[in-house]
């Protein structure tokens, strides 16, 4: 609506109404956090969980109103029938940009119940959102590198009893457990640091998702397993805010889990893990082969 001004003051107004819209929402948040805390009984704070999500789909939908105002996108959206919003879904997406978090959001809230992002611990620290994230339970997690783990061994585990203890209060009321495989942004030097199993993805990482299985895998409703792709160039965060995104291509497909997947020992058992891991990296190869389809189909119009 605004793509008739110049791009930088199109990214200055969004820039500003995203940071209305936070400060709004997380002001309110912020008041029903303190009054859900302090409360001292579990059965006496589960009205608060449900008006702090209300206030979080709020801000969502708010978020949805400035991209309207100040994107021209073209949405190619496919998969998004027949979801249920008072189901358990364990969600998994590919990673290019901060946008993607915007696009998942834009056009799941609502479908779904609300998507609980697995975080970097550092994340706490950013204004206004560490907090917010934090008082809507999502779970920050420490990612260790295998040298520091070789020199401390007491804190292999630590991430997947933090994801655990996370888990378990999602079984309280419907979730969606939202995880990036890839655990970081696709980026050109990032993928030339790997093996080349795939052209458009990094290697997948299972352990976060396996966990959430292992706590919630009977209460989940599927897998959704969502492909995004921008055809014209990933975008930097402030080219999108800026209105640069002239297409988004979604795909979102509801898959099964198999039923062995639901429950077991990721970390004690060997054949489980092998397992596992071989059904997320054929999950993976399947969705670079789609990203490839969806490049050369968009290049062909």
């Amino acid at each position: 609506m605004l793509n008739f001004l110049p791009d930088w003051l199109v990214g200055c107004i969004a820039v500003t109404l995203l940071a209305l819209n936070v400060v709004f929402w997380v002001s309110i948040l912020f008041v029903f956090s303190f009054l859900k805390f302090a409360l001292p009984f579990r059965p006496l704070t589960r009205p608060f969980d449900k008006i702090l999500l209300w206030i979080a789909e709020n801000w969502i939908a708010g978020n949805g109103w400035w991209m309207k105002l100040t994107q021209r996108t073209t949405w190619d959206v496919q998969g998004l029938d027949n979801l249920n919003y008072r189901g358990w879904y364990l969600v998994i997406s590919n990673h290019q940009s901060w946008a993607d978090i915007f696009v998942l959001q834009k056009l799941l809230n609502r479908r779904i119940p609300l998507m609980k992002f697995f975080l970097k611990r550092e994340l706490i620290w950013v204004p206004f959102m560490g907090l917010a994230w934090w008082a809507l339970d999502f779970p920050f997690l420490r990612r260790h590198s295998a040298a520091y783990l070789k020199k401390h061994p007491e804190q292999r585990g630590r991430d997947f009893e933090t994801t655990r203890k996370a888990c378990m209060k999602f079984t309280q009321m419907p979730t969606s457990v939202m995880n990036f495989l890839e655990g970081t942004r696709f980026t050109k030097t990032k993928h030339g640091g790997q093996d080349q199993s795939y052209q458009y993805l990094l290697r997948p990482k299972a352990g976060g998702i396996a966990l959430a299985l292992s706590v919630l895998g009977e209460k989940f409703h599927s897998l959704l397993n969502v492909t995004i792709v921008y055809p014209d160039g990933v975008p930097t965060f402030w080219g999108f805010l800026c209105g640069k995104v002239k297409r988004v291509i979604v795909r979102i497909s509801s898959l099964e889990i198999p039923e062995r997947f639901l429950q077991g020992d990721y970390e004690g058992d060997k054949e489980f893990q092998t397992a596992f891991q071989q059904w997320v990296q054929d999950l993976w190869k399947d969705k670079d082969a789609q990203i490839a389809a969806l490049m050369q189909e968009a290049g062909a119009r």
